[in-house]
């Protein structure tokens, strides 16, 4: 394949995904009623997020969606094409966590906290669930584990420890030190290892296993994690519509997604077609070093190949975007779902976060700034621009799913916004 060849000289590239079907002849694993469970789920945990976390004054886990059309001027006198409206899904901001992982890795905790109160006749559902802000002494009996670059285990480490969870983080070697020191102050344990997110997955699965009090939180394979990022869909539906946005045939929805494992770009991008069918068109964003899904979806090998079998690096960045292998249960779940995968390289992230930063007065995470390849480069590639023909453009809306960002510390944003500045 020629999007292979690329892949392999580090190109930035486009892959058009020649399974893409229509919504009525895709495959759905996750049904709707699972997907209504899980909201409910985090409905009655509202009590409990609101009196605990100071930033969630409603208890509801949710960003705001951002018209950012001097982000869209900016990109088109780059030599974008940007016709429709453009906006920002600001998950960089959501409680918690500051990124997409506060929506998977705190509904993970939550079913997990859940499961075990039921079990113990300490609740029941129809329960004030603010009295589990007092099981502190309970939940300190088991430990939470979890394998992660950064942000899914900030969410993770969080929240569990809210709860009163015993919690160990493993993270790898692309990890930020700011991250690990945040989970610290909370009273995680953070085990550092000289290797990439597959090492500490791999760690900190085997150490849970050993312990029969340890439960671990598998981003490669965790449904629940998956069901987290699926509820977006229904959150960005409802924002659309009080912004009097309408989502049709003759006014699709493009939405573009960094993607590191998979889990959260593909949840997101599950539950936006369940809610808008063949209306929304969904695009992953990838490091030109670490394009992990591409590899293993253009491949057909999933989580069988790594980008290092082509002469990959796996270094990047994107800390958040660093994982070498993609999960085979989100690849094999979006075969029929995604439109395409874009990748970009480190230095055009930053240039991004610039720009997000004087337009808009917004900053996010490099990583996060994955998203606007899809709008700066969708008239780049071939395959792209023959998929966009036939697309009625000018009427789309746009959307760039910002990851992460807002937790970061003031001098490491201006260290980020002053990266990859040409004398």
């Amino acid at each position: 394949m020629d999007v292979l060849k690329d892949i392999s000289a580090a190109k930035e590239t486009f892959w058009l995904n020649p399974n893409l079907k229509a919504v009525n002849d895709a495959d759905f694993p996750i049904s709707d009623e699972q997907i209504s469970d899980a909201s409910k789920r985090l409905e009655r945990f509202q009590p409990f997020l609101e009196r605990t976390f100071s930033d969630c004054p409603d208890g509801i886990i949710e960003s705001p969606l951002k018209e950012i059309s001097g982000m869209k001027t900016s990109l088109n006198e780059d030599g974008a094409d940007i016709c429709g409206r453009l906006f920002l899904k600001m998950d960089s901001h959501l409680a918690i966590a500051g990124s997409v992982k506060a929506r998977g890795g705190v509904y993970e905790v939550l079913k997990y906290a859940e499961s075990l109160a039921l079990r113990e006749g300490i609740l029941k559902e129809a329960d004030d669930y603010s009295l589990l802000c007092d099981q502190k002494e309970f939940f300190g009996q088991y430990t939470i584990q979890v394998g992660s670059t950064g942000n899914l285990g900030l969410s993770i480490g969080i929240t569990a420890a809210a709860l009163g969870f015993k919690v160990i983080v493993h993270m790898s070697s692309d990890a930020r030190q700011w991250k690990k020191d945040m989970l610290r102050s909370k009273g995680v344990t953070v085990i550092e290892y000289d290797d990439d997110y597959s090492k500490a997955v791999e760690e900190g699965r085997r150490n849970s296993d050993a312990d029969p009090m340890s439960y671990f939180v598998d981003d490669e394979n965790s449904v629940d994690l998956f069901l987290g990022y699926v509820v977006a869909a229904e959150r960005l539906a409802k924002q659309l519509d009080e912004q009097n946005v309408k989502i049709d045939a003759d006014n699709p929805l493009i939405v573009y997604i960094p993607c590191g494992v998979g889990g959260a770009p593909g949840g997101v991008a599950y539950g936006l077609k369940r809610r808008f069918g063949d209306n929304v068109h969904c695009f992953f964003v990838e490091p030109v070093q670490c394009p992990c899904m591409l590899v293993g979806m253009a491949t057909g090998r999933h989580n069988e190949v790594c980008v290092q079998d082509f002469g990959l690096s796996g270094i990047t960045e994107a800390d958040g975007l660093a994982v070498g292998r993609p999960s085979g249960f989100v690849g094999k779940t979006m075969e029929n779902l995604l439109s395409g995968i874009f990748t970009v390289e480190d230095k055009r992230l930053f240039d991004w976060l610039r720009k997000l930063n004087v337009e808009e007065n917004v900053q996010i995470e490099p990583s996060a700034c994955a998203a606007f390849a899809g709008p700066a480069d969708r008239m780049k590639h071939d395959d792209s621009k023959k998929y966009f023909e036939n697309i009625p453009i000018e009427k789309c809306i746009e959307v760039c799913w910002a990851t992460g960002g807002s937790l970061v510390p003031g001098e490491i944003m201006q260290q980020y916004l002053t990266a990859y500045v040409e004398d």
